[in-house]
C-alpha cells in the first residue's frame, strides 16, 4: 500500500471537518461548502476500501490516487484560509469564495472520469491473486510447523505448545465481528474511543473477565477510522502475553514512539522523554497479565497514548472500560451463527434446548463460540447431554473442556496459592445468586487462617481481576463498615471453572464437597462412597426440602469438615443428621431461598457442634434457645437475616450470655418481629460488635448497656419505632462507632453523650434532630460525622472545639439488595 494512499484518506477526512465548520459558521460560503461535503462523502468509502485494501497498487494508479491527494491538499488549506479571514476583507472574501469554486469543480472533474472506480477494481483483482498465494503459503507453514514442533522458541517454550495456546485464544471466524457483537462492541469502541481522544488520557485500559471479548474490541479499534486518522495512522498492536520477552517488546516501542531504532540499551522512558514528539501515536499493548509488566512497558512521553488490555484491573477505574457480556438476542445470535452457520435457530430444531444451551454461557463471547462449534451437526440427542453436562457445572464434552475451560483458567495462573483457594471457594455457592460479602470473608478467616483486613484484601484482589463482581457501596472499605448486606455474584462460567477443578478425583479425596445445582435429593454418587470417609473441608449442599427419610441414604462422615453450606428452598427442613459427626465444624451457614422463613427440625444437633466459630441463618424461624442444651462455647458470631425470632430471646430461664459466651459479634437485620432485646445479652461481655438493623418493630433497647465493656461498634438503623437511646450507653467505655441513620422516630442523643470519649464516628443521616448537642464538645475522638444537610448546624460548636473533625452531609442512599430474586 503506497503512502498517498493514505495522505489521501486522512486528508479528505481533515477537509470535511473543516467544511462541516464552513457551513456552520460562514454562510457566504454555505452552498459551495455542502456541495463539496456531499462530493467527499460519496468517495471516502472508496478511499477507504483503498486505503485498508492492504494492496501494493501499480505506480500509475499510485500516481492517480495522488493526484487526487494533492488536490484535496490544496482544499484543506484553502479551508483553513477562509476559516480565518476577516470578516470586513470584502476583496478577500470575494477571492476565496472563487477558490472555493474552483476546487468544486476541480474534485468533480476527476469524478466524472471514473479514476477510482477503476483503481477500486484493480485492489479487488491483486487481492484476489493475493488469496491464491496465501493459500498455498498456509500448506507450506503446515508442513514446516510439523517438522519444527520440538524446536524451542524464544522464552523457552515449544512451538506446538505455542500453537496449542493460540488455538484456544482463536477466535471462530463466522464472518464480519460486528455482525456477532452488534450493539456491545460499538458501544464499547464509542466509550474508549471518548477515552482515547480525552488529552489528559495518557494510560486508559479494557479489562474484563477471560473470554468476553477485550482483544476483538481492541482490534475493532486498531482498525477503526477514527482512530487512525486521530492517531495519524501511528498504532502499534503488540501481544504481551502471561511469559512476555520485556526487553524485545521495550525495544520495539521504543523504536516506534521515539523513531530511533536499535537504541541498547532502551533509555529509562518514565522520566519525560524531550524529543518533541509532533504526532499522536497509540500503543496497544494486549494480553497484559502483570502490573511489572504493565510498568515496564509504558512510558511519558507527550503524544502518546497506550491501551491496555488485560483480565485484571490494571489502570485508573475513570480510565478503565470494562467489557460486559453480551444482551440476552445477541448471545443468541452468536451461539446460532457458531452452531448453525446462521443467525437464528433453523426451523425444525428444538428451539428451547437451543435457547437454554445457549442459555448456559451467560452472555460470555468465547463460551457461545467454543460450545456452538463444539455442538454443530451434531444429533438432538447429544444436544440433550451436553445441555445436562452443562447443567451441572460439567464441560460439554473435551473439546468444550480444552478450549474454554483450559482457557479460563490461565486466569488463575498469576494468583497465589491462599487467593486461587478463595476463588475455588466461590463454587460452593449457588449459581445466580448473590453472596453475602460477610460470609465469604468469614469461610476465609476460618478456614484459610486470615486476619479480616487480608481477607477483605482478597476480595478486592478477585474483583480487579474480574474473577468475581463486587457490589458497588460506599460503606466498602470504611472503617466500621459492615458487610452483611453487602453481596458479591460470579459469571456462571467461572463458577463452572471452580467446580471444574474442585470435582476432580474421587468424590471422598475432594476438598470441596459442592453440589452444581439444586435438586430434590444428595447426588448418588455420594451415597456409594458412605462407606469411607469424606476428608472434604467445605460441604456445600442444596435442595428442596428434606426430611429424615431423604437423609436414610447418606450417612456420611465427615471428620475433616470445617465448614458446611445448606441451601434449600422450602418451608421446613430437617438438618441432616451427619453433622453431628463434623466435629471440627466452624462454619455452619443455612440460607432458605423460598419465599417464607423455614421450619427447621432437629435443632438440637447444635450441642454437638463445640468448635462452631460462625452461624449464618437467612429466612428460617430461630428455634427455641432452651432446646440447644450445651452452650455454643466458641461461637464468636451469630448473624440472623430475614428470619423470624418467635419471642425466643424472651424466654424465662433462659441465660444468653452463658449460652454463648465468647460471641464477639451480633448481628439481626430484617427481622420483622423482633420488639425488644433481653437485659441477659447485656451480659455478654466479649461482646464487640451489636448490630439491629432493619427491624421496624423494636421500640427500645435495654436499660443495662452499660454492662457491655467490651462493645465498639453499635449500629442501629433503619429501626424505625425506635424513639430514644438509653442514657446507659454513654457510659460503655470502648464505643467508636454509633449508626443510628434511618431511625426516623429518634429524635434526639442521649444528653451526656460527650462522656464518650472514645467514640470516633457518628451515621445519623434521616434524623431529624433540632437540638445542639453542648456535652458533644466533650467528644475528643470524634473524627467523622454523617447526616443530613439540614441538621448539620447542630454540629456547629462541635466542629470548632474538636480538630480534624468532618462533618459530611451525605446524599440518601437506599437499598434493596435483601430482596433476593
Amino acid at each position: 500500500m503506497a503512502i498517498t494512499d493514505f495522505f489521501a484518506g486522512e486528508i479528505a477526512t481533515e477537509l470535511l471537518k473543516q467544511l462541516f465548520m464552513i457551513s456552520a459558521k460562514a454562510w457566504k460560503y454555505k452552498s459551495v461548502a455542502e456541495r463539496l461535503i456531499d462530493l467527499i462523502e460519496d468517495i471516502q468509502p472508496t478511499i477507504k476500501e483503498i486505503q485498508y485494501s492492504g494492496v501494493e497498487l501499480p505506480p500509475h494508479r499510485q500516481a492517480q490516487i495522488g493526484m487526487l491527494s494533492n488536490t484535496l491538499e490544496k482544499g484543506k488549506k484553502l479551508t483553513e484560509k477562509v476559516l480565518s479571514a476577516r470578516r470586513w476583507n470584502v476583496y478577500r472574501q470575494l477571492t476565496l469564495a472563487r477558490k472555493m469554486e474552483k476546487l468544486e469543480k476541480d474534485i468533480s472533474n476527476f469524478l466524472k472520469n471514473q479514476i477510482l472506480t477503476h483503481i477500486l477494481a484493480d485492489v479487488h483483482l491483486l487481492r484476489a491473486n493475493s488469496d491464491v498465494r496465501f493459500d498455498r503459503v498456509d500448506r507450506s507453514l503446515e508442513m514446516m510447523t510439523e517438522h519444527l514442533g520440538s524446536m524451542k522458541i524464544g522464552g523457552g517454550g515449544m512451538i506446538r505448545e505455542a500453537m496449542k495456546i493460540a488455538e484456544a485464544t482463536m477466535e471462530i471466524e463466522m464472518g464480519n465481528e460486528e455482525e456477532k457483537f452488534g450493539v456491545g462492541l460499538e458501544i464499547g469502541k464509542r466509550k474508549v474511543k471518548k477515552m482515547m481522544f480525552s488529552a489528559e488520557r495518557g494510560l486508559i485500559g479494557i479489562s474484563g473477565m477471560g473470554g468476553v471479548g477485550k482483544t476483538t474490541l481492541a482490534r475493532e479499534l486498531e482498525r477503526d477510522v477514527e482512530v487512525q486518522c486521530h492517531f495519524e495512522n501511528k498504532v502499534l498492536f503488540l501481544t504481551v502475553s502471561q511469559s512476555p520477552m520485556l526487553e524485545e517488546l521495550r525495544a520495539h516501542i521504543w523504536a516506534f514512539v521515539s523513531g530511533y531504532e536499535g537504541v541498547n540499551p532502551v533509555p529509562n522512558w518514565n522520566l519525560q522523554y524531550e524529543g518533541g514528539v509532533k504526532t499522536q501515536k497509540l500503543v496497544i499493548l494486549d494480553d497484559v497479565w502483570t502490573r511489572e509488566a504493565l510498568d515496564c512497558l509504558t512510558f511519558n512521553i507527550p503524544g502518546c497514548t497506550t491501551l491496555v488490555v488485560s483480565r485484571s484491573k490494571l489502570t485508573e477505574p475513570k480510565a478503565t472500560y470494562d467489557v460486559e457480556v453480551l444482551r440476552e438476542d445477541e448471545a443468541l445470535s452468536l451461539f446460532c451463527l457458531c452452531a448453525f452457520g446462521q443467525k437464528t435457530i433453523p426451523p425444525g430444531f428444538d428451539k428451547s434446548m437451543v435457547e437454554q444451551v445457549a442459555g448456559e454461557c451467560k452472555g460470555l463471547p468465547l463460551a457461545l463460540k467454543v460450545t456452538g462449534a463444539s455442538l454443530k451437526e451434531r444429533p438432538e440427542m447429544y444436544w440433550k447431554g451436553a445441555l445436562q453436562r452443562l447443567q451441572k457445572g460439567e464441560p460439554a464434552d473435551e473439546t468444550h473442556e480444552t478450549r474454554l475451560l483450559h482457557q479460563m483458567e490461565a486466569s488463575l495462573e498469576n494468583l497465589d496459592p491462599t487467593t486461587r483457594e478463595c476463588f475455588l471457594d466461590l463454587g460452593a455457592f449457588p449459581e445466580d445468586r448473590k453472596i453475602p460479602v460477610d460470609v465469604l470473608i468469614n469461610m476465609w478467616i476460618e478456614i484459610h487462617d486470615l486476619e479480616e483486613a487480608i481477607a477483605f484484601a482478597t476480595l478486592v484482589d478477585l474483583s480487579h481481576k474480574n474473577l468475581l463482581t463486587l457490589g458497588k457501596d460506599p460503606r466498602l472499605g470504611s472503617s466500621y463498615a459492615s458487610y452483611y448486606d453487602v453481596f458479591v455474584t460470579q459469571h456462571d462460567v467461572l463458577r463452572d471453572l471452580a467446580l471444574h477443578l474442585s470435582n476432580k478425583g474421587k468424590v471422598n479425596i475432594r476438598k470441596r464437597l459442592l453440589m452444581p445445582k439444586r435438586e430434590k435429593a444428595l447426588p448418588k454418587e455420594w451415597g456409594r462412597n458412605i462407606d469411607e470417609p469424606y476428608r472434604a473441608q467445605i460441604v456445600s449442599i442444596h435442595t428442596e426440602e428434606m426430611d429424615e427419610m431423604g437423609w436414610s441414604d447418606f450417612e456420611m462422615d465427615f471428620p475433616k469438615a470445617e465448614i458446611l453450606i445448606l441451601n434449600f428452598s422450602s418451608d421446613k427442613y430437617v438438618l441432616p443428621p451427619f453433622i453431628t459427626k463434623m466435629s471440627k465444624l466452624r462454619v455452619l451457614v443455612i440460607i432458605n431461598n423460598g419465599m417464607s422463613p423455614a421450619v427447621l427440625h432437629d435443632f438440637s444437633i447444635f450441642a454437638n457442634l463445640s468448635y462452631l466459630r460462625t452461624l449464618w441463618l437467612e429466612r428460617v424461624h430461630v428455634p427455641e434457645l432452651h432446646n440447644t442444651t450445651v452452650p455454643l462455647k466458641k461461637l464468636h458470631k451469630m448473624s440472623l437475616i430475614l428470619c423470624k425470632i418467635n419471642n425466643s430471646f424472651d424466654q424465662t430461664g433462659v441465660d444468653i450470655s452463658n449460652l454463648f459466651p465468647k460471641l464477639a459479634d451480633l448481628t439481626i437485620d430484617h427481622c420483622d418481629d423482633l420488639v425488644s432485646l433481653p437485659s441477659s445479652i447485656c451480659g455478654m461481655t466479649s461482646l464487640n460488635s451489636l448490630s439491629i438493623t432493619n427491624c421496624p418493630r423494636l421500640s427500645e433497647l435495654p436499660k443495662n448497656l452499660s454492662k457491655l465493656q467490651a462493645l465498639e461498634i453499635l449500629r442501629l438503623y433503619a429501626c424505625l419505632e425506635l424513639k430514644a437511646l438509653p442514657v446507659e450507653i454513654c457510659e460503655l467505655p470502648k464505643l467508636k462507632y454509633l449508626d443510628i441513620s434511618q431511625c426516623v422516630n429518634l429524635s434526639c442523643l442521649p444528653e451526656e453523650i460527650g462522656k464518650l470519649r472514645t467514640l470516633e464516628k457518628i451515621d445519623m443521616r434521616e434524623c431529624f434532630f433540632s437540638d445542639r448537642l453542648s456535652s458533644a464538645v466533650s467528644l475528643e475522638s470524634l473524627r467523622h460525622v454523617i447526616c443530613d444537610k439540614d441538621v448539620a448546624f447542630i454540629w456547629e460548636e462541635v466542629e470548632k472545639a474538636v480538630p480534624g473533625l468532618k462533618i459530611e452531609a451525605a446524599e440518601k442512599c437506599f437499598s434493596l439488595d435483601w430482596l433476593d430474586e
